[in-house]
């Protein structure tokens, strides 16, 4: 059931604002209320995942759906900074339409980029042109320490590169990332051995395992692959196939952590060909 005071009028954005004004404003929600822009970061991180996830299934209308809580949750941290005195929507609107103007100077100005590398690299020489008058200008500043790991090893070696501080090519990544996985096992080997404490053995070997996955993510670079997309790809390859073992073996009433390691790996070969 539709509210009397909300018009049900979503050619624009503006019902949706009135709507947040509503839940925040005096005879309105409790919990929404409450809320500041830093509570709602965690609600706007997960309604990413769900859209990224949405946006995976390939399926248009939970896209939509999922991008429109994104949306919410963008117009309720800009409500609260408007409240506050602060700017509004329209100006954070504003604001990015001149960055992405200046930005794209081959299709507003008179610049001219044939390849997408081209468009890379002068994006990233005009975003640091921008931050020159900040105390922040060092090349890997601009890449935020909230990001997950595996994303900011990403554009960490990105940067990196750009600079010159690079391999020549893939094969002498490859031959870093055997290195790396040599100087891993030896410290596997030596903290299996006791001859180091327990707690400096672990340390150790974190440390050079982050070594070895920081080293692939380079290799990953250099092939063109995003780590984070091809990760959850394979992460959902493993769901899917660990999912098809589990109905098989309920049909027969068994549960899969009461099934032998030589079935589970018979029934996981099975579960690739059902793939086809």
């Amino acid at each position: 059931m539709e509210h009397p005071s909300i018009t049900p009028d979503f050619k624009d954005i503006s019902a949706l604002i009135r709507l947040i004004e509503q839940l925040t404003g005096e005879n309105g929600c409790p919990w929404d209320r409450k809320q500041t822009p830093r509570t709602l970061t965690v609600y706007l991180i997960e309604e990413m995942f769900e859209l990224v996830d949405a946006i995976t299934s390939e399926n248009p209308e939970d896209v939509c759906e999922e991008l429109g809580d994104v949306l919410f949750q963008l117009l309720f941290i800009a409500h609260l900074y408007q409240k506050a005195g602060h700017f509004d929507f329209q100006e954070a609107a504003r604001r990015n339409t001149q960055k992405m103007i200046r930005r794209h100077p081959h299709v507003f100005g008179e610049e001219i980029a044939e390849t997408s590398e081209d468009v890379r690299k002068r994006w990233h020489s005009i975003k640091m042109a921008e931050k020159k008058h900040s105390q922040n200008v060092g090349l890997l500043d601009s890449v935020p320490n909230g990001l997950p790991a595996l994303m900011r090893a990403y554009r960490i070696s990105e940067r990196a590169a750009r600079a010159g501080f690079d391999w020549e090519a893939m094969s002498g990544v490859m031959e870093k990332v055997e290195e790396e996985w040599a100087e891993f096992k030896t410290e596997v080997a030596l903290s299996q051995s006791g001859l180091s404490s327990d707690v400096k053995a672990q340390e150790k070997l974190s440390l050079e395992f982050g070594d070895v996955l920081f080293t692939l993510v380079n290799v990953a670079r250099f092939a063109k692959i995003h780590p984070e997309t091809s990760l959850a790809d394979s992460t959902r390859k493993f769901e899917k196939r660990f999912k098809h073992m589990e109905r098989f073996l309920a049909q027969d009433g068994r549960k899969i952590d009461t099934v032998s390691y030589t079935e589970l790996n018979d029934l996981w070969e099975q579960a690739k060909l059902a793939e086809g």
